[in-house]
């Protein structure tokens, strides 16, 4: 194999990057994850994701990772209610969505990012992962690259593969195409289900998506039982700084709400009252659908680092997870001469699929907050039932 004898690292620990590690362990591969967490426990792990059966349960899968997935996913977490502004239930599956439905296409079931980093952390050699390496630089050495880390560490490797999200510091050796702002914002907040009973009431451990005036608010309940949730608005790119809240204060918060989703009803408010502080302002990126960069053969890109797409079409870890699997496939294949061929067929597919599914989400996100938003939505969500 093109990699036979070739040191590979992968600088981040996320979904992806622990897929692809998994992968390529698989093919007796010589591989390091350079996370910058402390330990496995040093961050709480954010909002749950639906895995795609043609993308991250097919990565899972051939990871032979599928059964252990099916101990730890969340049944019914997938299952969507779509509300009106006043909280008027438009569209449910409850009583029609099976809890499991493995190998349908259009099963997506959940699973909190937590049990899913444990899952495949525990499916890694030993020792492949190296904590508390927080990436600055690197620079060529020999025929592959020579890594430097926050702690004052190096490390050496013939091939380095980022994986390290959407504020990637490995993507500009290989490109300087940036990313675009969407127009939209996603204010990100966390509650407790005893501090917004009304909302649990209603949610009853699935999602829920709420549409009106042309504004959002979208929740989903963790496998803690928590309410993430997030206000969802058109705005201008610096919103969160010519705001001036303090993301931290609740009485700011909870006026700006109160004012910006006057026409909503006051069983949202909970949310914004009882909220676990500070909210995160999210502006929402994504990459030039035309990208295009010249193939090295000791460095590429997959997840975020290669594609942040705006979230509304559910695409991002799945797209990212298909990555692993495609590049373990690439640099596996014995078809291919040299890594730079199987690392340019490998970003070629990358980039056109991946700008297929951004395209998609960008049509999504424009949905979503226009005039006809709940309309478009729940006979999308009806057809799609049916």
């Amino acid at each position: 194999m093109l990699i036979d004898n070739k040191s590979i690292a992968i600088v981040g620990g996320g979904p992806a990057g622990l897929t692809l590690a998994r992968l390529l362990q698989l093919k007796n591969a010589h591989v390091k994850v350079y996370e910058r967490d402390v330990n496995k426990n040093a961050r709480v792990q954010g909002s749950p994701l639906d895995m795609h059966e043609d993308s991250g349960l097919a990565a899972l899968r051939k990871a032979e990772l599928l059964e252990e997935f099916k101990k730890n996913f969340r049944p019914g977490a997938d299952k969507t209610l779509i509300l009106n502004e006043q909280a008027e239930i438009l569209y449910s599956d409850h009583d029609t969505k099976p809890e499991e439905d493995f190998g349908h296409e259009h099963f997506r079931p959940e699973i909190d990012r937590g049990p899913l980093r444990n899952m495949l952390l525990q499916s890694l050699h030993p020792e492949t992962v190296v904590w508390d390496s927080h990436f600055i630089s690197m620079e060529p050495k020999d025929k592959g690259w020579l890594l430097h880390f926050k702690n004052e560490t190096s490390a050496y490797a013939d091939i380095v593969i980022a994986s390290d999200g959407a504020n990637s510091k490995i993507r500009p050796y290989l490109t300087d195409i940036k990313p675009v702002y969407s127009g939209i914002i996603m204010l990100e907040g966390n509650v407790s289900k005893e501090a917004a009973p009304h909302i649990d009431a209603l949610i009853k451990g699935g999602k829920i998506m709420a549409f009106g005036n042309t504004q959002n608010i979208l929740i989903g309940q963790k496998g803690n039982g928590d309410l993430g949730f997030y206000a969802s608005f058109k705005a201008d790119e610096n919103w969160a700084t010519r705001s001036g809240l303090d993301f931290s204060d609740s009485t700011q918060i909870l006026r700006w709400f109160k004012k910006e989703y006057a026409e909503w009803s006051n069983i949202w408010d909970e949310l914004f009252e009882n909220a676990k502080y500070p909210f995160i302002p999210r502006p929402i990126y994504y990459m030039p659908l035309d990208q295009t960069w010249e193939s090295k053969s000791n460095l590429t890109l997959i997840g975020d680092a290669a594609h942040v797409m705006p979230p509304f079409a559910g695409e991002g870890a799945n797209m990212a997870m298909l990555d692993a699997l495609e590049l373990s496939e690439h640099l596996t294949d014995q078809q291919y001469k040299t890594l730079q061929e199987a690392i340019f067929h490998y970003e070629n597919n990358m980039r056109n699929r991946a700008s297929a599914v951004t395209k998609e989400s960008l049509e999504n996100g424009e949905r979503m907050h226009s005039e006809k938003a709940l309309s478009t939505m729940v006979e999308f969500f009806t057809a799609h039932l049916e």
